[in-house]
């Protein structure tokens, strides 16, 4: 840690694929790490550098800033406002840090909560992936007030590659997070659909992939996901269950919005044939699955 860094007592609740990786490089940064687990043991690169709590409350009480990494919009009421949670050990000056990916309007409800307990509220959901996470390259999109976000920047700077405060108001980068999904849930299908046909022609999908990559198609999706296309490898990763999650989330707000998202829907309509294949836990990369499944034909077989 550099002498201008100030080391920090910080909770860490949510280890997993994700967690476990942004928790450790605090950890590594000289941060005092608290957590606590409920159904998994402590992760194997977290083992001996985190103190583990009995509840939500004693994680709050025991750090500065207390940082949520969890599934999705039902985990983090429970994880604040359950009997003994994190809202129970909140007092003035400590920030909670929701880098969840949930929903904007959930997230504005559960800040003035916290907000109401003389706490600071940051929502920061992150995209990358578990390769972002381990390199510490995530895209880090913040909401939140500006005092607050340059107290956990540093924080925010040892997790991810880029950061951004989107808005000054709590809900912003819950906001930013869902359109990052609709694009790369859109870009995955194109990709997706842009590989089957080639491969169903005739033509090498390694070699067009290799083209696309040099012209204007290129993109990290076609990069990243469509080499697990080719290679058949769909461990995540990022969920397709999660992925849905996110999409459900576009949806709604469309819907809230008066805005329409009809390819949004469409991608969502390919994972439920991913679903329908027992692909819940693919990587979303596997979305290719469900165009090869109506064009019987693959990518590249297995």
């Amino acid at each position: 840690m550099s002498k201008e860094a100030k080391a920090m007592k910080i909770g860490f609740i949510g280890l997993g694929i994700m967690g476990r990786w942004m928790a450790g490089h605090l950890a590594e940064a000289g941060h005092e790490i608290f957590t606590v687990t409920n159904r998994n043991p402590v992760p194997d690169n977290l083992t001996g550098k985190v103190s583990e709590c009995s509840s939500g409350k004693e994680v709050a009480e025991a750090s500065e800033v207390i940082i949520l990494m969890v599934p999705d919009t039902p985990d983090v009421k429970k994880v604040l406002f359950a009997d003994g949670g994190v809202h129970d050990g909140l007092k003035d000056g400590k920030i909670v840090v929701d880098m969840s990916s949930i929903s904007p309007t959930e997230t504005k409800a559960f800040a003035a909560k916290v907000r109401e307990a003389g706490a600071g509220y940051l929502d920061a959901p992150v995209s990358g992936g578990e390769g972002g996470a381990k390199n510490a390259q995530l895209t880090i999109m913040v909401g939140g007030a500006q005092e607050t976000f340059d107290k956990v920047k540093p924080l925010f700077d040892i997790m991810g590659g880029s950061v951004t405060l989107v808005g000054t108001a709590n809900g912003d980068g819950q906001t930013c997070k869902v359109a990052n999904q609709i694009v790369v849930a859109l870009t995955i299908e194109a990709v997706g659909e842009a590989l089957t046909f080639a491969s169903k022609a005739g033509a090498d999908p390694e070699k067009v992939r290799e083209a696309l990559l040099g012209g204007l198609a290129q993109s990290k999706i076609l990069e990243v996901h469509g080499q697990r296309m080719i290679d058949r490898s769909f461990d995540p990763g990022f969920r397709i269950e999660l992925h849905q999650k996110d999409l459900n989330l576009a949806l709604q707000a469309g819907k809230q919005l008066g805005v329409s998202l009809p390819n949004t829907a469409g991608a969502q309509e390919l994972f439920n044939v991913c679903n329908a294949l027992g692909g819940q836990a693919w990587d979303h990369s596997g979305m290719v699955k469900a165009l090869e499944h109506m064009a019987q034909h693959k990518v590249k077989d297995d």
